[in-house]
């Protein structure tokens, strides 16, 4: 962990373009003072879904300064150390993640994409809060538990827990 006791998080999608990007809006928020969330992608689409702006916003999250970005962006010197790294999506689970540093924790907490969602305006836009409400719900979790003294194995179990919660992908739901 971070001598401070500030602790790095790291959200990672495909895409970085919703889940992650929410995840980092919403963690920053709800964990301010006690952690930092970053996201990225292993291959980003360059920009934010206009909705998960608009729901964040919504919601009372500061969208200011949200990008899509690659995970090499963390790879560099002088980027942040993570305490914990979270997958979002089934396939960025999958994926050999290049960010090495440190002792991250890793968790997946998939959810499916609401960018993927095809339909009416209201029901797409229905499906990135359905999205922030998942995310919010596990990032509660996350936050109440005793990250400082909690044993490695329970820890680790613990986070998979989390994302295994309400909304999770199949992968996710398998995930031990």
């Amino acid at each position: 962990m971070t001598n401070n006791q500030n602790f790095n998080i790291l959200f990672l999608c495909t895409g970085n373009s919703a889940r992650s990007i929410m995840a980092e809006a919403i963690l920053n928020t709800e964990g301010r003072g006690r952690f930092q969330a970053f996201s990225a992608g292993s291959r980003p689409k360059g920009a934010v879904h206009p909705l998960a702006l608009k729901v964040l916003a919504a919601q009372g999250y500061p969208v200011e300064g949200l990008h899509s970005k690659s995970w090499d962006a963390f790879s560099v010197p002088g980027a942040p150390a993570f305490d914990f790294i979270f997958t979002l999506c089934d396939s960025a689970a999958g994926e050999a993640c290049p960010i090495a540093r440190g002792a991250a924790k890793r968790a997946h907490w998939g959810i499916e994409d609401p960018a993927a969602v095809e339909g009416t305006d209201a029901q797409k836009q229905l499906a990135f809060v359905q999205t922030a409400q998942f995310l919010k719900i596990r990032i509660k979790a996350f936050l109440s538990l005793p990250v400082e003294t909690i044993e490695k194995m329970a820890l680790e179990s613990r986070l998979n827990q989390i994302g295994r919660m309400e909304g999770a992908t199949d992968l996710a739901a398998k995930s031990e």
